[in-house]
């Protein structure tokens, strides 16, 4: 919708009027907020909301209270990585040590290593990673990179197709603008008949985030390479580093950011026990109540 001149500062600074315009026209329309949604809905927040309905207010509106009336029953700020740690041993989805060239957090996703078949508890393993790469990311950025490894991927581990629908529903509708850009590296051959049915669930702008990658396409894996370092890649992308997935390691430190994301969201003055187990170190907060006064 704004078209920005880099060789002309007053057409730079029309379009940071505009848009800060049409954020403010958004939190008119929504009205008075209060608790989690008015310390969800910062202005980035609503910017992001804006870019994925190509700055309509009115859809935009309606995209938000969608998301308020989903985060309100889903409550995924209050899911604790111990209830959700069966789902991740084998490392299926992790959070990846290292970021970007734009400084973005990584999501590693291989689905060959799925272990579950409770399609809700994999959803909800991947809405709390979705949250924690959120948590995660450096000030001034907004969104994050995903890489897929196929590796021993097969119908067999496939997700079914309901699962596939509704977490791009879920990635899309509820966290608009938060995926940059998402590798699919290596898939086999037999996975363009699934990605034909599952592209049809995707909207124009998360489709075009999408990108294959093979390695003996050249422009696929030089475009990969523009957005990751190959040092820090992992060999399984095509790059120089060792992939290493310690369950009980990732397990401590995602413990760890349950405490900070306990303190982003207000929930400091409820009793947070933190104990040891086989799983490691695990955090469970006492049931929070819906609405919280904003910090």
């Amino acid at each position: 919708m704004f078209r920005r001149r880099n060789n002309s500062n007053n057409c730079q600074e029309d379009d940071s009027l505009q848009r800060d315009a049409k954020v403010n026209e958004l939190k008119a329309a929504i009205g008075p907020l209060s608790g989690r949604s008015l310390k969800y809905c910062t202005d980035a927040c609503l910017m992001r909301y804006l870019e994925a309905r190509n700055w309509n207010v009115d859809k935009s509106k309606k995209m938000l209270e969608e998301t308020l009336n989903w985060r309100s029953t889903y409550k995924p700020e209050e899911i604790r990585w111990h209830e959700v740690a069966s789902e991740g041993e084998t490392g299926k989805v992790f959070r990846a040590s290292f970021h970007d060239r734009y400084g973005r957090t990584v999501l590693i996703l291989r689905p060959g290593l799925q272990n579950t078949s409770s399609q809700d508890n994999q959803i909800r393993h991947l809405v709390y990673l979705i949250e924690n790469a959120i948590l995660n990311l450096p000030d001034g950025q907004e969104q994050m990179a995903w890489l897929i490894d196929f590796t021993g991927w097969s119908l067999n581990t496939n997700v079914p197709i309901k699962t596939a629908r509704d977490s791009a529903n879920i990635l899309q509708n509820h966290y608009p603008e938060r995926l940059a850009i998402a590798f699919l590296y290596n898939p086999p051959r037999i996975f363009e008949a699934f990605w034909k049915i599952v592209k049809y669930f995707l909207d124009p702008k998360t489709f075009q985030k999408v990108k294959f990658v093979y390695p003996k396409k050249k422009d696929s894996v030089e475009l990969m390479k523009s957005y990751f370092d190959v040092e820090n890649l992992p060999t399984e992308f095509g790059g120089r580093a060792t992939l290493q997935y310690d369950h009980e390691d990732f397990s401590r430190m995602m413990a760890q950011d349950d405490v900070k994301g306990a303190s982003v969201w207000g929930f400091d003055n409820k009793l947070i026990h933190v104990s040891k187990g086989c799983m490691g170190t695990e955090v469970s907060p006492d049931p929070v109540p819906l609405a919280l006064p904003a910090s």
